[in-house]
């Protein structure tokens, strides 16, 4: 069984240190043996919530779009559906395995790394980002470049997690499973540079950058032990089994009971909040034309 919330909310300012930068290593990076089940567990989970915001900012026939960390391909492919044959997609990671499959006429699968490699200037209608930034120190510079990309008129739609603020508290739901071992992959992460709560700040990020007709929106889901969400968070547990147990922030047998507890049926498990932020770049920028990537 699983079930999905949705919050709509202005999100407080961002008040935090800025954490230091990584060491150039992404933690859950495409090339692990547990990426494509997380991937699919990413689709299934939140693929739907995406493309009802793309089709909210009115994706249609002959757009340029551009998505930014593709992953398994699906947001793209769909895209590619929606501009049709005037249409042009391009998609791009720093690992492309998992799209290099996609073979349609009006699809680019691109190797590209955001923080460093070039972009166009007012090239595209619509940027999608998803899960992306938020493993990015450079975050508020990459935000920046995106919107330049972006034709007058066009939109940027980024979606990042907020990983604390609603966790799991079996004192509010008994079935809410205490995971030691999600304590011990957030620090793995915040020690990556990744910003743990980056979805909350979108929508004031946005704002910041002058766009025009900015929202947000919160979704997570929960599902018993064996469901999507759990697998959700298996994936990731294995993934950095080893780095969480070398720096000792959980025990081998703590790692052991979590992962018997996201198999239990009775147990129920949470994603984080997904924050869905959107914002247009006004009409009246003057920006040079040129051609997607190239």
């Amino acid at each position: 069984m699983l079930a999905r919330q949705y919050i709509d909310a202005t999100p407080a300012a961002d008040t935090r240190e800025t954490l230091p930068a990584s060491d150039g290593r992404y933690a859950l990076d495409n090339a692990a043996v547990q990426a494509g089940e997380r991937m699919t567990a990413l689709s299934e989970i939140f693929d739907a919530g995406t493309m009802h915001h793309i089709e909210q900012r009115g994706i249609t026939s002959g757009w340029h779009c551009l998505e930014i960390g593709g992953g398994g391909g699906s947001i793209a492919a769909w895209m590619s559906e929606r501009v049709g044959q005037k249409g042009r997609v391009v998609v791009t990671d720093i690992n492309t395995r998992f799209l290099d499959s996609l073979q349609r006429p009006n699809l680019e699968v691109r190797r590209h790394n955001i923080v460093t490699d070039p972009l166009p200037e007012g090239a595209f209608d619509l940027i999608h980002a998803r899960l992306v930034l938020m493993h990015l120190p450079e975050r508020d510079a990459v935000l920046a470049r995106l919107i330049k990309a972006l034709k007058p008129g066009g939109w940027l739609l980024d979606e990042e997690f907020d990983v604390l603020s609603m966790p799991t508290d079996a004192a509010i739901n008994r079935r809410e499973t205490f995971l030691h071992s999600l304590s011990a992959l957030n620090r793995v992460l915040e020690e990556r540079g990744v910003e743990l709560r980056f979805g909350r700040f979108l929508y004031g990020r946005l704002r910041a950058l002058s766009l025009a007709e900015v929202g947000a929106q919160g979704c997570l889901s929960e599902g018993g032990g064996g469901s999507v969400v759990a697998k959700l968070v298996r994936s990731n547990f294995c993934q950095l089994r080893e780095l969480m147990i070398e720096r000792g922030y959980l025990t081998a047998e703590e790692l052991e009971d979590d992962l018997r507890n996201l198999d239990d049926p009775d147990s129920l498990v949470l994603t984080p909040v997904m924050w869905s932020a959107w914002g247009r770049r006004p009409e009246t920028d003057r920006i040079a034309e040129c051609d997607p990537l190239h």
